[in-house]
């Protein structure tokens, strides 16, 4: 795997050393984080880390039993019925992460004599989970709804079917056509899951996510999402009719066999849900700044793709380059890893840069102008073509 420069080694973050988590300290040197998933900026959030040590103090430091035994305390109840609200589903179910969510609601609710169609890039968990179901796997083309059909043509007497797609995919940025995948859903007679991991707290009035500002939520069957990102926090949710709620509770092995999270993050997750809802200027200036960034990128002769979301790859290809880069960022202050097979593609290592609302112009201009001149050196040495 080291000759393949696909081994993987840790970036310890010794301390975030502003508030707004917009630069933290690696190797005893500041880095501009342009590899958070905290598109918001909430993981500094005082009120929700206060929250969490209201609740930790009340409830103790740990969730001490699975949810069927012991360790289901009220502040989850409170935190899905306010998550079914704020999705406007019957009902919702809290997991551990967004990992166990995706493979424990797949697992329970395909299986044997199923079909599932997948997006070629949906995120791994989708994958492990669908593998788990032992359902039929079928994985159309990115985005590319013609082969999805053909597939639903050619599976329609599958004894249920099942579709299941990110609605901003984590590696690329991009979003799945979700207007159109209502309508095979309708014409097909499937079941539809998406995952808003990555559009949860950043599209949508409210942040409930792609399918409500698309105005489509009604027609998805099961909307997952996760605390992990947009909110700043840690753990993931499933909203859906009150009818597949109840049979997850008793099928999602992830769910059953695993012990509650500690009341301290439900604590965190109910006044991070608070501000998500309220604060809509986050929303607008994260959407700004990916914007923003993309046209800076742009304006130095990078191909970044026309989307708003804040997920922006920089495609090299290969991986040791794609190492070399990352590297070459962390010397002049930035911090953006590289991205290498499996998690995306052969021949499509990436580093991925995500902005937050956090970031200021000046800051993103001098990140941009650091990735211009790296480029330029790479190049010069015949690292990179």
């Amino acid at each position: 795997m080291r000759k393949q420069s696909l081994a993987r080694e840790w970036n310890t973050v010794e301390s975030a050393s502003d508030r707004t988590g917009t630069w933290i300290q690696v190797e005893g040197k500041p880095l501009l984080n342009l590899s958070s998933n905290n598109y918001l900026g909430l993981a500094h959030d005082q009120r929700i880390v206060e929250a969490g040590k209201l609740a930790a103090e009340e409830w103790g430091a740990g969730g001490t039993a699975s949810r069927l035994v012991h360790g289901n305390y009220a502040l989850y109840d409170e935190l899905e019925q306010r998550l079914a609200a704020w999705k406007e589903r019957e009902a919702a179910l809290v997991f551990a992460n967004g990992y166990q969510a995706n493979t424990g609601v797949i697992a329970a609710l395909a299986g044997r004599g199923d079909a599932v169609f997948s997006d070629r890039l949906n995120h791994a968990s989708i994958v492990d989970g669908i593998v788990l179901s032992r359902a039929e796997h079928f994985r159309y083309r990115h985005n590319d709804m013609e082969h999805l059909e053909f597939l639903l043509k050619k599976h329609q007497d599958a004894r249920r079917k099942w579709i299941v797609t990110d609605s901003i995919f984590s590696m690329d940025g991009d979003k799945a056509p979700l207007l159109e995948l209502v309508k095979l859903r309708d014409r097909y007679d499937t079941m539809l899951m998406v995952d808003e991991a990555h559009a949860g707290g950043v599209r949508g009035e409210e942040g409930q996510g792609l399918c409500h500002e698309l105005g489509i939520a009604g027609k998805v069957d099961v909307l997952m999402g996760t605390f992990s990102k947009a909110f700043g926090v840690y753990g993931a949710y499933v909203c859906a009719d009150e009818i597949i709620i109840r049979y997850l509770m008793t099928k999602a092995r992830s769910l059953v066999y695993s012990t509650a999270l500690p009341p301290a993050v439900i604590g965190s997750n109910l006044a991070a849900l608070s501000l998500v809802q309220t604060d809509s200027w986050r929303r607008k200036a994260v959407r700004q700044n990916a914007l923003m960034f993309r046209q800076l990128l742009r304006s130095r002769g990078f191909t970044v793709d026309e989307e708003d979301t804040p997920i922006i790859p920089l495609t090299l290809g290969e991986n040791e380059w794609t190492l070399q880069f990352s590297k070459r960022l962390r010397q002049r202050g930035i911090a953006a890893v590289a991205i290498r097979p499996p998690t995306v593609p052969a021949g499509t290592a990436r580093i991925r840069f995500t902005v937050m609302a956090a970031h200021t112009r000046e800051e993103l201009e001098w990140a941009c102008e650091q990735v211009s001149v790296i480029r330029d050196e790479l190049q010069k040495g015949g690292t990179i073509s």
